[in-house]
């Protein structure tokens, strides 16, 4: 074997390592990248944005109608609340927690998404001092599923 044949199989070694670690790298990213869309004037999707922040996912923020937004991704309406986002292929609906999100990657289950209806107390982003935080569901929806995925008491699950 000469040493331009021996170069020439290293390259392509290389390169085939290259790219197989650059694909899952920019699958990672995809599952971490959180696309939301919010009211400009929403303060406490700031904040649940922060809480996603602050959990390692990367959040890409687009300001402007959200109704049309719930239509088009299946949210049905008793499960509305103030922001959605994509993210890893399933909708999220409201301040559901990062570790909910987390989770739902780890198992992906079949369904639409998750959705934290209305905008309990103490759940990530309706922080309010001086207020006993709430105990919600995180429910995980779709058209023919509809189910208690976890249950929180503020931002810690029970």
């Amino acid at each position: 074997m000469n040493e331009t044949m021996w170069m020439t199989r290293r390259a392509v070694v290389l390169g085939l390592a290259a790219s197989t670690a650059f694909g899952r790298h920019a699958l990672a990213q995809d599952l971490t990248t959180v696309a939301v869309t919010k009211d400009p004037t929403c303060g406490c999707c700031e904040k649940w944005i922060a809480h996603l922040r602050e959990s390692g996912f990367t959040v890409a923020v687009t300001e402007g109608p959200v109704n049309p937004l719930k239509v088009r991704l299946g949210v049905p309406r008793d499960l509305a609340s103030c922001h959605t986002a994509q993210v890893g292929g399933y909708v999220i609906e409201g301040h559901v927690p990062a570790g909910a999100i987390k989770r739902l990657f780890a198992e992906k289950p079949q369904g639409t998404g998750l959705a934290v209806p209305g905008m309990p107390s103490g759940s990530p982003g309706m922080d309010v001092e001086g207020m006993e935080p709430d105990t919600y569901d995180v429910v995980l929806f779709g058209p023919v599923v509809r189910i208690m995925f976890a249950r929180y008491r503020g931002s810690e699950p029970l």
